[in-house]
């Protein structure tokens, strides 16, 4: 039980309930905070109740006395609960009172709960949300083949130039970098044996069937993958997507299936162009350093390389290209957290499409050989 208190300008205590006499107004209360807080440091009951039934006129400095007393009851393990307060009071206390913030004990879990709710996220949203959002762009990519009406102008040719044209100065310098690089480090294993020649077939088969598509697949990715991914993310940022679909626009009939088209038309160009720039760096190689000459190079090239080795890595491009579009976009859509996550999830866009590139890249081989 509490003992008994009078305080009669402000409030009486009674028991285990504090009534307050008078307006709780900043005149009233001047002053009284530290007597408050005196008297409630020898309070030991479960439950205080604060009876406003008296008070006619609270402003800001009453609902801060109240939140304070409701705060040191709090911190003795004792709880507080308000009662009498007509309407007017109630609408004051809820106007001005801070919201007060629950700390919610962080949950420890161990390791295979973890990942069992891993996996059922992935499961349940990601990998579903990602198959909705592909069967959507294979339905609208479909379509825009053969009806533009809902695309920009010019769109398909601008997109081309920006993920095709574009990238072919990077595409082809890197793939001749690494044409040369694979031919350096093959052609001191084969010179111990003899076998200078067979660097030709090694070179040629390496970059049309796997090097040339697959490089090419990951430059595009870090290069128009994160592209796609940073401007849906934004545009989901600033509603403008919102703004499309008022407009009765699809937003990715509208944005992606242009990207979608453009990738699908120039992925194999630069497919190519990385296969012929791989054997030409290949081919300095041989000639600088295992004295093969180019006319050698060129006939041994004819005798190893093989029809089906071309078409595999265009194959190979089509898909590459499908899931870097179709992986950019679902993260650019997936965005939050503001700009902050504009960031976040458009480097998730370039990490997640590549391993997809990667992982395909390994079925395909399987398939193909």
């Amino acid at each position: 039980m509490l003992s008994k208190n009078r305080e009669p300008e402000l409030f009486t205590i009674d028991g285990d309930c504090i009534q307050f006499n008078s307006n709780l107004t900043l005149k009233t209360i001047d002053g009284s905070h530290q007597t408050i807080k005196r008297i409630l440091k020898n309070l030991t009951s479960e439950k205080v109740t604060l009876d406003l039934s008296q008070v006619v006129k609270m402003d800001s400095a009453g609902v801060v006395l109240i939140d304070e007393i409701r705060r040191n009851l709090s911190e003795n393990q004792i709880a507080a609960e308000l009662s009498g307060a007509s309407p007017h009071i109630k609408q004051v206390l809820k106007t001005f009172s801070l919201p007060r913030a629950e700390i919610e004990e962080i949950e420890r879990t161990g390791l295979f709960e973890r990942l069992g709710r891993g996996a059922y996220h992935l499961k349940n949203e990601t990998i579903t949300d990602y198959l909705y959002i592909m069967a959507d762009l294979a339905y609208w990519t479909f379509l825009g083949i053969f009806n533009r009406k809902s695309q920009r102008k010019g769109e398909f040719v601008n997109q081309s130039i920006n993920i095709g044209v574009n990238a072919l100065p990077l595409v082809g310098l890197i793939s001749f970098l690494i044409g040369l690089v694979l031919a350096l480090q093959s052609a001191a294993q084969l010179r111990q044996f003899g076998a200078n020649i067979f660097i030709v077939d090694l070179v040629v088969i390496a970059m049309t069937a796997e090097m040339g598509p697959l490089l090419t697949a990951i430059m595009i990715a870090g290069r128009s993958g994160s592209a796609i991914a940073s401007e849906l993310a934004s545009m989901k940022v600033a509603e403008e997507l919102d703004a499309l679909q008022t407009m009765a626009l699809n937003p990715l009939r509208y944005l992606v299936v242009p990207k979608m088209l453009a990738s699908i038309f120039t992925m194999p160009f630069l497919t190519l162009l990385a296969d012929i720039l791989g054997i030409l760096g290949g081919m300095v190689v041989a000639y600088f350093y295992l004295d093969i000459s180019p006319v050698s190079f060129y006939y041994r090239m004819a005798d190893s390389l093989m029809f089906k080795d071309i078409i595999t890595g265009i194959i190979k491009s089509l898909v590459f290209a499908g899931l870097i579009v179709q992986t950019s976009t679902f993260f650019g859509l997936s965005v939050r957290g503001g700009a902050v996550g504009v960031g976040k999830y458009t480097t998730k866009a370039v990490v997640i499409s590549i391993f997809l590139v990667i992982l395909s890249d390994s079925i395909m081989g399987l398939i193909f050989y």
